[in-house]
């Protein structure tokens, strides 16, 4: 599985051997004990700014278990692990993740851990299940990709090294 690096100016997946961003042109570091920061999305606001910005410490993420980190909604920043088989996000009291807004589903989306990584399958939600902005019936996440349940925008991340 290869990694990517990831931009701390824009969030910009590149490939591993990159030294600059290829959409800032931001030089990327690739020490362990760097940090992602997220910038919040609130559509009341004009424009976000550093005070919106959430700060993950990767050093601080599970090794081998995804994380899926809430980057906009009225959860902005709660983390929720992945190390169920499978974890439902939804409405429903009985939701692993539970998203409480009417833009999301009662039983919106299931995340199963495969050996092939984590894959995110629309449970027939109203209102769709979005990967990187493109609505998805199923679909395997990578590191980095903003998964959209409602109005919520959740980060994946999953850390592999030691």
């Amino acid at each position: 599985m290869s990694t990517y690096v990831f931009c701390n100016q824009c969030g910009h997946r590149n490939p591993p051997e990159s030294t600059f961003c290829s959409s800032c042109g931001s030089p990327l570091d690739s020490l362990d004990d760097r940090t992602i920061n997220l910038t919040r999305i609130d559509p009341l606001q004009d424009a976000p700014g550093p005070d919106d910005d959430l700060v993950v410490p990767v050093g601080d993420l599970p090794v081998e278990t995804g994380v899926l980190i809430v980057r906009a909604g009225e959860q902005a920043g709660d983390r929720f692990a992945l190390d169920n088989a499978v974890t439902k996000l939804g409405r429903h009291p009985d939701s692993e993740i539970s998203l409480d807004d009417i833009t999301v589903s009662r039983r919106h989306v299931e995340i199963e851990r495969t050996p092939d990584g984590y894959v995110a399958s629309d449970a027939g939600s109203l209102n769709g299940t979005y990967v990187n902005q493109e609505r998805i019936d199923k679909m395997l996440l990578r590191h980095g990709d903003e998964l959209q349940v409602g109005k919520f925008r959740l980060v994946f991340f999953e850390r592999s090294d030691g």
